[in-house]
C-alpha cells in the first residue's frame, strides 16, 4: 500500500487523491523522474525509494508532532528535456508544494531546477552528480549524491592501483553534461596517476550501434589495457555486449551510469564480466538505516533495491523531512535554510553534510565489480584518503 502518493505524466496533472478527513496539513513534494526512455532504469527505482520513504513517514505519524503529512507526486519526464521543462512548470502549480526532487542526470536537473530556483522552492536532486550544479542553479539547489569529480577519481584510482591499467581508451556520450564531466575528471585523475589515454571516441544519447567505435578501438596499437565508458544506463549494457561480442576481454570501467541491471541483462551473464564502476554506497553496509531500508523496499516492491538510485531517492525525501523537523516549519524558505544547515544526516547512502562552501556532500564512493552478471562491492573509496 502506498499512502499519499501518486504518479502522473507531464502535462496531465490529475486531481488529488481523496483522503480521509484529517487535521494534519498535507504538503507536496514534486518528484520529476525519467520513468520511460534511456534513464528509466535508474530513475524509476529512485522514485520508488522516494515514495517508500514518504509512506513510512506517514505511517509513523507524520512530521512535526503528527501535524504534517507528505504527498510525493511523481511526474514522468520521459528522458526528454522539453518534457522536463514542461514538468517543472506543472510541478510549480501544485497545491501546497514545498520542494522538488528528481533525476539521476545533470542535464535533466538543469532543464528543471532553475524554475524551482526562480520560484523560491528548494530542489534536491537524488542522483545527479555534476559538482557545479549548486553553482549553476543557485542557493535552492541541493545534491544527495557525491560529485562526479570524486566518483571519477575513485574509479581512476581503482583502475590504476588494483586493476593495474596503464593505457586506457576513453569513450564519452557527448550529448550529456554528466558523461562529459565524468570523462574529464577520469582523464584528469588517471593521467595524474601516471596513466595514458590512448584513444578518445564519442557517441550520442540513443545510439545503439557501437561498431564504428569498436573498429577504432580494435585499431589501437598496441592494444589498450582497458576502456573507460562515460555513459548513461541506456548505453551501458549495449556497449558491454558489443565490446565483448567483438572479442575484446579487457576491463571495462565506468561511473554510476553503469549502476543498472542492463549491464547484466543486455549482454547476459556469459558476457557481463570484468566490468567495474563507481557508485553510491549502501551495498554490504550493516548500519541500521541501511538494513531497515532494504527490508522495507523488499516488502513494498517484492524485490531488493535494483541499484543505488533507489536509496538515493529515499535519502532525498529524508533530507527534506529532516529539514522540516529542523525548521519547525513547512515554509519553503525555512526548509531551504534548514537544508543548507544540514550536518551529519545519517542517510542510507552515507552521511550527508553541507557547508557554507559547498552543497555537494563529500561521501564515500563504492567500487562495484560485475562478474557473470553478478554485482559485488569490491572497495569503498573515501575522499581525501
Amino acid at each position: 500500500m502506498r499512502t499519499l502518493t501518486r504518479i502522473v505524466a507531464a502535462g496531465t496533472l490529475a486531481a488529488g487523491l481523496g483522503t480521509a478527513a484529517q487535521a494534519q496539513e498535507t504538503v507536496t513534494i514534486a518528484a520529476l523522474y525519467n520513468l520511460t526512455g534511456g534513464m528509466s532504469s535508474i530513475d524509476a527505482p529512485a522514485l520508488n525509494g522516494a515514495l517508500l520513504h514518504a509512506q513510512l513517514i506517514n505511517e509513523a505519524g507524520g512530521l512535526l508532532g503528527g501535524t504534517v503529512m507528505l504527498e510525493v507526486v511523481g511526474i514522468d519526464t520521459k528522458t526528454d528535456q522539453q518534457e522536463t521543462a514542461t514538468a517543472a512548470q506543472q510541478a510549480l502549480s501544485m497545491d501546497n508544494l514545498i520542494a522538488g526532487i528528481g533525476f539521476g542526470d545533470t542535464t535533466f536537473v538543469l532543464a528543471a531546477a532553475p524554475a524551482f530556483q526562480e520560484a523560491g522552492i528548494p530542489f534536491v536532486t537524488s542522483g545527479a552528480t555534476h559538482p557545479m550544479l549548486p553553482t549553476w542553479v543557485g542557493d535552492h539547489m541541493f545534491m544527495t549524491a557525491f560529485g562526479d569529480d570524486d566518483q571519477s577519481y575513485a574509479i581512476a584510482d581503482y583502475a590504476y592501483d588494483t586493476l593495474g591499467l596503464r593505457r586506457v581508451a576513453l569513450w564519452t556520450d557527448d550529448s550529456m553534461d554528466f558523461t562529459r564531466a565524468l570523462a574529464t575528471f577520469f582523464r584528469e585523475r588517471f593521467e595524474e596517476r601516471g596513466g595514458e589515454i590512448v584513444g578518445a571516441d564519442v557517441f550520442m544519447m540513443g545510439d545503439t550501434d557501437f561498431s564504428a567505435q569498436i573498429a577504432r578501438l580494435q585499431a589501437i596499437d598496441p592494444a589498450p589495457d582497458g576502456v573507460f565508458i562515460a555513459a548513461i544506463p541506456g548505453e551501458a549494457g549495449l556497449s558491454v555486449k558489443q565490446i565483448r561480442e567483438a572479442g575484446m576481454a579487457f576491463p571495462i570501467v565506468s561511473g554510476d551510469g553503469f549502476d543498472t541491471e542492463l549491464v547484466a541483462t543486455v549482454p547476459g551473464p556469459e558476457l557481463a564480466n570484468d566490468v567495474y564502476f563507481s557508485s553510491h554506497t549502501y551495498r554490504a553496509d550493516d548500519r541500521q538505516v541501511v538494513t531497515d531500508f532494504v527490508a522495507a523496499y523488499e516488502e513494498e516492491y517484492g524485490r531488493p533495491p535494483e541499484n543505488a538510485f533507489a536509496p538515493l531517492g529515499y535519502d532525498a525525501v529524508g533530507l527534506i523531512a529532516n529539514a522540516i523537523e529542523a525548521a519547525g516549519s513547512t515554509d519553503p524558505e525555512a526548509i531551504r535554510d534548514a537544508l543548507a544547515a544540514t550536518r551529519d544526516f545519517d542517510a542510507v547512502t552515507g552521511t550527508i553534510s553541507y557547508t557554507r562552501e559547498s552543497m555537494v556532500p563529500p561521501k564515500p564512493v563504492a567500487i562495484i565489480g560485475v562478474e557473470n552478471g553478478e554485482f559485488t562491492l569490491l572497495e569503498t573509496w573515501t575522499p581525501g584518503e
